[in-house]
């Protein structure tokens, strides 16, 4: 009698886990995981915030269309505070623990270069990294795909203008203390030597901390007309406070995209004045723009109280972009296949927003732009006339 109750209980134990090794199976087979490691508290946790709100709100809109090809999408993500140690643990946990089928939109250039190593080695698909760093511009990385132009145009881009348009010559830098700032350095250097120019100051802050005091003061006795900022949104808009409280009435800053336009002007109390931001995306505010009129109605329907921003809608370009290269997979959605759809996407598929797969990203643009009447306004430069 009891070897009957022993063996009735293990059929009953081995039908359940049958039954639901079944449905995690299934469950994985009718889901597409897609994950990120961002910053979402400390300093910078307004551009990991706008990143998810960009992004998920197209994710949203595919799977309640019926996803694709009846795959829902689920996006993934975990708080990195835009600590290197903690994004490596994220990426672990994301491919190990929750066999993403690929890696998005992760925050920062130290950030990412603590995983490459990992994601070169696993061959996993690590799409648009909200980063302009040169390594991750290498052709041999076939599994990279960024989304962004890199911080090497964005700052020719702002010495171009500033040095050929108004016949500026005396620029320093305001940079992050690590592999972010020193890419903004030399790209810098690059582009002033270019045109028989040097950098005649320069100051750095420690990551994920306000100590701006020492830059301030470094920067200070060179008397730039120019100051190129590559940094996080916070600790920028403290330096420009107190510069412009100092010392500073008249000096242009120049801060690239990472350091977050929209973040950035809300900091200094809608205060643009001259300040020229560099962007990787054109404006959002541009209703001609089919794809932006798209992005501020899904943002306003799935994030009814998320302000439109240039990292959010970034981020929901690049999103369509994985997911219009998914649905070209057909029903063979594997990584490989992916893969090589991205990169062979349509020039006009986000519309006047042209796409071209060439140095291993897609867009391959920079906009300028100022803050003025409350709105960013792209800057008129007479040398893309010619």
């Amino acid at each position: 009698m009891l070897k009957k109750l022993f063996i009735a209980i293990f059929l009953i134990f081995l039908i359940f886990f049958t039954i639901n090794f079944t449905q995690i199976k299934t469950n994985e087979k009718n889901n597409i995981t897609i994950g990120s490691s961002l910053p979402l508290s400390g300093i910078n946790k307004e551009l990991g915030k706008e990143i998810i709100e960009g992004a998920n709100s197209y994710y949203s809109h595919i799977n309640a269309k019926g996803g694709i090809g009846g795959k829902k999408l689920t996006f993934l993500y975990y708080d990195d505070k835009y600590e290197p140690q903690n994004t490596l643990t994220n990426t672990i946990n994301l491919i190990e623990k929750d066999s993403v089928f690929a890696l998005f939109s992760f925050v920062g250039t130290p950030t990412t270069k603590a995983i490459l190593p990992k994601i070169y080695d696993l061959d996993i698909p690590f799409i648009a990294p909200y980063t302009g760093a040169s390594f991750l511009r290498n052709i041999e990385f076939d599994n990279v795909v960024n989304f962004r132009s890199s911080y090497k145009e964005e700052i020719e881009e702002i010495v171009k203008y500033l040095n050929e348009e108004k016949k500026l010559k005396r620029f320093a830098i305001f940079y992050q203390n690590d592999d972010y700032g020193e890419e903004g350095y030399i790209a810098a250097i690059e582009a002033l030597n270019k045109r028989g120019l040097s950098l005649i100051g320069e100051g750095t802050y420690k990551r994920n901390t306000l100590s701006i005091r020492h830059a301030l003061h470094e920067i200070k006795s060179s008397n730039p007309e120019v100051i190129i900022i590559v940094g996080a949104y916070k600790p920028s808009a403290h330096f420009i406070r107190k510069a412009r409280e100092c010392c500073f009435k008249d000096v242009i800053f120049a801060p690239i995209s990472f350091v977050n336009a929209n973040a950035l002007i809300k900091e200094l109390d809608g205060n643009g004045n001259n300040i020229l931001f560099s962007q990787t995306v054109p404006t959002y505010e541009d209703n001609s723009l089919k794809v932006a009129n798209e992005y501020l109605k899904l943002l306003k329907f799935y994030y009814p109280n998320a302000a439109p921003t240039y990292a959010s809608f970034e981020s929901f370009l690049a999103a369509k972009l994985l997911v219009e290269a998914l649905k070209r997979t057909k029903n063979d959605i594997t990584r490989k296949n992916f893969l090589e759809e991205l990169k062979k996407l349509p020039k006009d598929i986000l519309g006047k927003i042209p796409i071209e797969y060439k140095n291993t990203q897609l867009l391959n643009q920079v906009y300028l732009s100022v803050y003025k009447n409350n709105k960013f306004q792209l800057v008129d430069k007479n040398y893309d006339k010619n």
